[in-house]
């Protein structure tokens, strides 16, 4: 097992010649024809990506963003020889629970920004880039699945000398997180999950009690996730050519997902922002790879015991494939909050309530 290092202070400073190569790019687009009358029935319009990128070319305001994210302490560390970027930030309550919130694909850890006022009044923030995302980059090597990148934040909470400590996790991480849980139950206080899947086990019983809403959870799934999962989980390193060499082909590519996703239009600045994020750090392929792990690893797939960490589910009820009989298969469920309100990004659409339900459910842990 390769040697952990101490972290080490970590601050963005992007060279303005390459802000001035994305603008130089972003005006010389080439830009694809497309059939009349489709809407966003085959995937993002032209006129959407060129607004977009018109902005994003003359407007956007890249270093009003950098230094918002310079006003947090951030660090990074080498973990299982891998470079790990987090931002850590301590409540002003030394008796505070320290918190892990995990983004997932395509987010980046500036998600969180909104909700670090209202949780770090109770918790000690830890919020690290995934693998392959942002500043944990570039990838050191194949293999970092979810138990392997849930065993590197293990590591992570363990060099910040924290003993017990609660995971929040959405997307990528409402698979990282359970991993968390089942390898340090222990010092895993609780586990809150949003953007979180459940599958099917086979069981004809358990399927027969589904209610009418959560079977057509389950035939939406596919359709949802089938496009770019196919694509990221086979062929993660072609589709990094396109993205990393056109920022609108990156642009289209994201701004797809939050379309679908999303309950509803979220602040054009901070998607650009998280888009730029994905640009600057030529991540979308390395982002990718967790897509290709995920479906490549036998162990996320094989029969396991049921994880037994005390765990809460937030489901934006609109726009999520959860179905809970499934979910309490697999955690020990023991708080379930449905909203009408919010998507897939649920910290980045509505800070307060993902503040006010994480609050909820640790409080009853403590």
């Amino acid at each position: 097992m390769a040697q952990d290092t101490t972290p080490a202070p970590f601050r963005i400073d992007v060279p303005q010649s390459e802000l001035d190569d994305l603008r130089a790019r972003l005006a010389t687009t080439r830009w694809p024809a497309e059939l009349p009358g489709v809407g966003w029935s085959r995937g993002t319009p032209v006129a959407h990506v060129k607004e977009l990128a018109d902005y994003w070319g003359s407007d956007f305001d890249w270093r009003a963003q950098e230094r918002r994210l310079n006003a947090l302490p951030q660090f990074t560390t080498i973990i299982d020889g891998q470079r790990i970027h987090f931002a850590h930030i301590r409540s002003d309550d030394p008796d505070a629970l320290p918190l892990m919130l995990l983004h997932g694909w395509p987010g980046s850890f500036l998600e969180f920004l909104d909700v670090i006022e209202p949780l770090r009044k109770d918790f000690h923030l830890v919020i690290p880039s995934i693998p392959g995302f942002a500043f944990s980059a570039p990838l050191a090597e194949p293999g970092w699945t979810a138990g392997r990148i849930a065993g590197a934040f293990v590591r992570l909470m363990t060099l910040l000398g924290y003993e017990r400590y609660g995971v929040q996790g959405g997307d990528t991480g409402a698979f990282v997180a359970p991993e968390m849980g089942h390898l340090d139950p222990e010092r895993v206080a609780g586990i809150h999950l949003n953007a979180v899947l459940s599958f099917p086990a086979g069981d004809e019983e358990e399927d027969a009690r589904l209610s009418d809403v959560e079977r057509r959870r389950v035939e939406g799934l596919d359709e949802a996730t089938a496009g770019y999962v196919a694509i990221q989980s086979r062929s993660p390193q072609t589709l990094a050519y396109g993205l990393t060499d056109s920022p609108a082909g990156l642009l289209a590519w994201i701004a797809e997902i939050f379309h679908r996703w999303a309950g509803g239009p979220v602040d054009r600045d901070r998607f650009l922002a998280n888009v730029t994020l994905y640009w600057l750090t030529g991540t979308a392929g390395s982002s990718a790879q967790v897509y290709y792990e995920q479906t490549h690893d036998p162990a996320a797939w094989m029969p396991r015991a049921r994880g037994t960490v005390p765990t809460g589910v937030l489901l934006a009820a609109s726009h999520e494939y959860a179905v809970r009989p499934y979910a309490e298969r697999d955690h020990s469920i023991v708080h379930w909050s449905q909203q009408e309100t919010g998507g897939h990004f649920f910290a980045l659409e509505q800070p307060e309530l993902f503040a006010e339900d994480v609050r909820t459910f640790f409080h009853t842990l403590r």
